[in-house]
C-alpha cells in the first residue's frame, strides 16, 4: 500500500488535472454544438455526448494502464506495434471491413463505436521514432516508414493526418540529432508533396485558392470558413454566453469536430479563448518537463514526440480555424467529438505520466 501510494506521489498530477479538466470541458461543448444536429439525425440530443462519454471511459482506461506499464518495454515492442499499425491501414481499406463516409475510408467498427487506425498510428509512430532514434538518427528507416505510413493515409485519403505524422515526426527527427541537410531535404520534400497533393485534389484544390480568395465561391468551397470567422465575430470578446450559439443551428459545417474551436469563441469569446489555448500550453509545458528528467534517452524522446505530436495538432487545428492557413479537418485534441481520437490522446498521456513516474529531479 505504501509503494502504491509512493507511485501515486509520483505522478504529474497537474499535467493529468489538465488533461481531465479539457477533456470534460470537451464533452460539455460537444453537447453545445452536436445537440441540434443529434436531436434531428437520431431524436437523442445526447446522442454524441453519450459517444464522447464512452471514448472517454475506454480513455481513461488505457491512460490508467499506460501509466502503470513501464515505458522502457514499448522500446522491444516498437516495431511489432509498427507492423500491426501498418496492418491495420491496410485492412480499412478493403470493402467490407474499412468502413466509407462522403467517399473516405478511415473507419472500422468495433461495435460499441467506430476506430479509426490513422488515429492509433500516431502514437506508435512516435514509440517507433522514438526506438530508433535512441542509439542514433537513422535516416533509412524514417525515410521508408514514413513513405509506408503517408501512402496508406493518403489512400483513405487523409492529408490532415499525414501532415500531422510528418511533422511531428520531422521535429522529432530534427530533437534526436539530425543533420541539417537532411532536415532540409525532408522539409522540402514534405513541401513538395503537399503542393502535389493539393493539386491532385479538386477539394483540397479549392480549399488552398479560398485561402488566397475568402469571397471566391461564398457559398461553396469558402462558405465553412466564413462561418468560421462570423463565430469569433459573434463571439467578441466575452462570447454570447454557455448555450446560446446561434451557428450549431447548421450553420457552422463539422461544429462539434474540426469546428469546434469555433463554436468555443462564439460563446466564451476572445476571453474564453485564450485561456484555453493557456491550458494547452500548460500541457505541452509539462510535458516537455517530463522530457527533461526523464532518466534515459528513449523517455526524453518518447515524451518529446508525444508533446510535440499534441501540440502541433493543436496549433494546426487553431492556425485553420483563424485562417492563418488552409482549412483542414485535424480535431482538437480533447476537445473535438470523435472517440479515436480521445483514446489515443489519453494513451498518450498516460505514457507521459509513467515516464514522470520514473523521471530525476531537475
Amino acid at each position: 500500500m505504501v509503494f502504491l501510494k509512493s507511485q501515486i506521489a509520483k505522478i504529474d498530477k497537474l499535467l493529468l488535472g489538465l488533461v481531465l479538466f479539457l477533456t470534460l470541458f470537451g464533452i460539455l461543448m460537444i453537447y453545445e454544438a452536436s445537440s441540434i444536429t443529434a436531436l434531428r439525425d437520431f431524436k437523442d440530443s445526447f446522442f454524441y455526448v453519450k459517444q464522447q462519454s464512452l471514448g472517454f471511459l475506454v480513455g481513461l482506461f488505457f491512460l490508467f494502464l499506460t501509466s502503470k506499464f513501464d515505458y522502457r518495454k514499448f522500446r522491444k515492442l516498437a516495431p511489432f506495434l509498427m507492423i500491426c499499425s501498418i496492418l491495420t491501414l491496410i485492412l480499412v481499406l478493403i470493402p467490407g471491413i474499412g468502413i466509407k463516409v462522403l467517399g473516405a475510408r478511415r473507419w472500422m467498427s468495433l461495435g460499441l463505436f467506430n476506430f479509426q487506425p490513422a488515429e492509433l498510428t500516431k502514437i506508435i509512430f512516435i514509440l517507433y521514432l522514438s526506438s530508433i532514434f535512441s542509439e542514433k538518427p537513422r535516416f533509412p528507416s524514417f525515410l521508408l516508414v514514413s513513405a509506408i505510413i503517408s501512402l496508406l493515409i493518403m489512400l483513405e485519403p487523409d492529408l490532415g493526418t499525414t501532415v500531422i505524422l510528418i511533422v511531428s515526426g520531422i521535429f522529432l527527427y530534427f530533437v534526436a540529432g539530425a543533420s541539417f541537410l537532411n532536415i532540409l531535404i525532408l522539409g522540402v520534400s514534405g513541401i513538395l508533396g503537399g503542393i502535389f497533393l493539393i493539386f491532385l485534389s479538386p477539394y483540397r484544390k479549392e480549399r488552398l485558392l479560398t485561402f488566397f480568395d475568402i469571397n471566391r465561391d461564398p457559398f461553396g468551397a469558402s462558405y465553412h470558413i466564413k462561418q468560421v470567422l462570423l463565430s469569433f465575430g459573434v463571439g467578441g470578446l466575452f462570447g454570447v454566453g454557455l448555450g446560446a450559439s446561434r451557428q450549431k443551428y447548421e450553420y457552422l459545417p463539422e461544429a462539434m469536430t474540426d469546428s469546434i474551436f469555433a463554436i468555443i469563441g462564439e460563446e466564451l469569446g476572445f476571453i474564453g479563448c485564450v485561456v484555453l489555448i493557456f491550458i494547452f500550453l500548460g500541457i505541452i509545458y509539462r510535458g516537455l518537463k517530463i522530457a527533461n528528467s526523464a532518466p534515459d534517452r528513449f523517455g526524453q524522446l518518447l515524451a518529446v514526440g508525444i508533446s510535440s505530436w499534441l501540440g502541433i495538432q493543436f496549433l494546426v487545428n487553431l492556425a485553420s480555424q483563424v485562417a492563418l492557413i488552409p482549412l483542414t479537418g485535424i480535431p482538437l485534441p480533447f476537445i473535438s467529438y470523435g472517440s479515436s481520437s480521445l483514446v489515443v490522446a489519453l494513451t498518450g498521456v498516460g505514457i507521459l505520466l509513467n515516464i514522470s513516474k520514473q523521471g530525476v529531479k531537475t
